[in-house]
């Protein structure tokens, strides 16, 4: 009977308020449904790719989805570099980085990149994927403390991009940058976890705070930190956790970290050399795990190594296994390695499943709820059409629905494709996204991309813009909720064979760059930037006919209102 009456009510109510207000995926508050917990990051050797590629992928919640080109730039001796506060920031035009906290010594010369809130590949390819962390209250800082350190991580991935080309050096540049001027965080007062690859290495490196009373010119690290390598054949995921587990300075090679990284820890009281054992890195800084991390280790572990062992088995067999919180695994986060070799080779288009993915048949699948059910006219229940994966927070509040931390959320993202053997240009294929990866598009752009479709450049969250790929897509996103389980399958039957026919041109594109750029590698970039430039107009266009078709197939005119 519950059922029954709320699902009258809210039938009432959705479709008349939904389109006038409007349904969006803005970020929550820290606090409500994880506000610091948004980004997911897939990493792959290139031994474990199915065509040789490294790749390292991001879904951010980042507010600043921009993607523009900061071009590369000569500086005379001496000059300095400001270290900004409030690059995230998408409310400040385009090329304001915010607030200067203060300076660092500038390089002559600077690599272009593409910048976002968390900028991600510069013209040789070089890619960095960010996932916030969490650390001990006792580390914890923000900004509005006053405190002395001025690095946040994104500044120091600016600094990565404009600097480097192999990822080693840039663990080695970010963890100096880190140890002189500060870790500042700037996703609440947490830690960060970011992936790095040339093509050839990739890297894991986490950096954590050393509390508000740290000064600049007390001859300590203003961070602690440590960086893994990835072996080649591994895949791996940072789930906004620490994965870095044992650390072995001895094997150079394969572990880096800032001085004080065991030190801090012995100061503090948390470990001891005497009685400890082994110095564990992610039991020691980061506090206990939370079922948003375990669920995304869990999901990932059984997706790509289904027999590496045997797995907690959180299949849902029954439309109440969800609410059956007492009986679900607790398992400890040392039942998951830092990396694993896969049952089979990873493929792109494998990651950005995974990405999309809604925990479907699990018990943290949110469609599984029993208040979804409404009689089906034959004396039985069935699944309401308006079942999402998405429930807003008022559809959660009004059906009881428990919030389930997905992997696919609102914001933007990328997985980058980094192929060594390939010239600069072409290196690196930067598969991005933007709103909601399960509903998005992902685009290819190429390192040598010389300006991008302003389509992609163009966002105000305050005011709908017909010329704003994020709109376009945050459009379709909101009219999706008037019938969500058949209209996700219209788009579905648009979207699909587009982001397909991306992938079913690369090697062409490849070919016809890679000939053009043994002639002249300007003409190269241009035909790539073209190519990119381009799909990102069908995309747009895509979603703006679309939308024509949800409002006319779904309007509230033909819902029974």
């Amino acid at each position: 009977m519950k059922t029954a009456i709320r699902f009258v009510f809210f039938g009432m109510c959705l479709c008349l308020v939904l389109w006038a207000v409007g349904l969006t995926q803005a970020d929550p508050p820290a606090g409500e449904d994880g506000g610091d917990d948004h980004c997911t990051d897939i990493i792959v050797g290139k031994l474990a790719s199915v065509d040789g590629s490294a790749i390292v992928s991001h879904t951010g919640c980042g507010p600043e989805c921009r993607v523009h080109i900061i071009p590369a730039q000569a500086f005379p001796k001496g000059a300095r570099a400001a270290v900004h506060y409030g690059i995230q920031d998408v409310r400040k035009p385009l090329e304001d980085h915010g607030e200067v906290l203060g300076y660092i010594p500038q390089v002559e010369k600077t690599y272009a990149y593409f910048h976002s809130a968390y900028p991600q590949m510069n013209e040789h390819g070089l890619s960095i994927g960010e996932s916030t962390l969490s650390q001990r209250a006792e580390l914890q800082i923000d900004v509005a403390m006053g405190v002395k350190q001025i690095m946040t991580i994104e500044q120091a991935q600016v600094f990565a991009l404009q600097r480097c080309t192999k990822a080693r050096e840039a663990v080695e540049l970010i963890g100096g940058l880190m140890e002189k001027y500060g870790f500042l965080p700037s996703c609440g007062p947490e830690s960060e976890g970011i992936c790095i690859t040339d093509g050839n290495e990739v890297w894991v490196m986490e950096v954590f705070s050393v509390g508000p009373f740290w000064e600049p010119d007390s001859g300590k690290p203003g961070a602690i930190w440590a960086a893994q390598r990835v072996p080649d054949d591994h895949v791996a995921v940072i789930p906004n956790w620490s994965i870095i587990k044992e650390i072995d300075l001895s094997k150079p090679d394969w572990f880096l970290a800032s001085p004080n990284y065991m030190q801090e820890a012995v100061d503090r009281g948390w470990y001891d050399p005497k009685s400890d054992g082994h110095f564990i890195w992610q039991e020691v800084y980061s506090p206990a795990p939370r079922e948003w991390a375990v669920s995304r280790f869990w999901l990932f572990f059984t997706t790509f190594a289904p027999s590496h062992r045997e797995w907690p088995d959180k299949r849902l067999r029954n439309p109440y296994g969800g609410y059956d919180a007492y009986h679900q695994f607790l398992e400890p986060l040392s039942l998951y390695p830092f990396s694993v070799k896969p049952d089979r080779k990873v493929s792109v288009q494998d990651v950005i499943a995974f990405q999309r993915s809604v925990f479907e048949g699990t018990i943290y699948d949110m469609t599984a709820d029993v208040d979804w059910l409404v009689p089906d006219g034959k004396g039985g229940m069935k699944k309401s059409p308006l079942t999402t994966p998405f429930p807003t927070r008022d559809m959660r509040e009004l059906l009881d629905i428990t919030w389930r931390r997905q992997v696919s959320r609102g914001g933007y993202g990328m997985v980058a494709q980094v192929r060594p053997w390939l010239p600069a240009p072409l290196r690196g294929v930067y598969w991005f996204y933007l709103d909601n990866q399960h509903v998005s598009t992902y685009v290819p752009i190429y390192s040598g991309a010389i300006e991008i479709n302003p389509l992609y450049k163009t966002y105000d969250p305050d005011a709908f813009s017909e010329d704003s790929a994020r709109w376009a897509i945050d459009f379709i996103d909101n009219l999706l909720y008037l019938r969500w389980q058949e209209a996700i399958k219209d788009l579905r039957r648009v979207r699909d064979p587009l982001e397909a026919s991306f992938f079913e041109q690369q090697k062409d594109i490849d070919r016809r760059a890679w000939e053009m750029f043994k002639k002249d590698p300007e003409e190269a970039r241009r035909f790539l930037n073209q190519y990119t430039w381009d799909s990102m107009d069908r995309v747009v266009q895509m979603y703006r006919d679309l939308r024509r078709l949800l409002i006319t197939k779904y309007t509230n005119n033909k819902l029974g209102l």
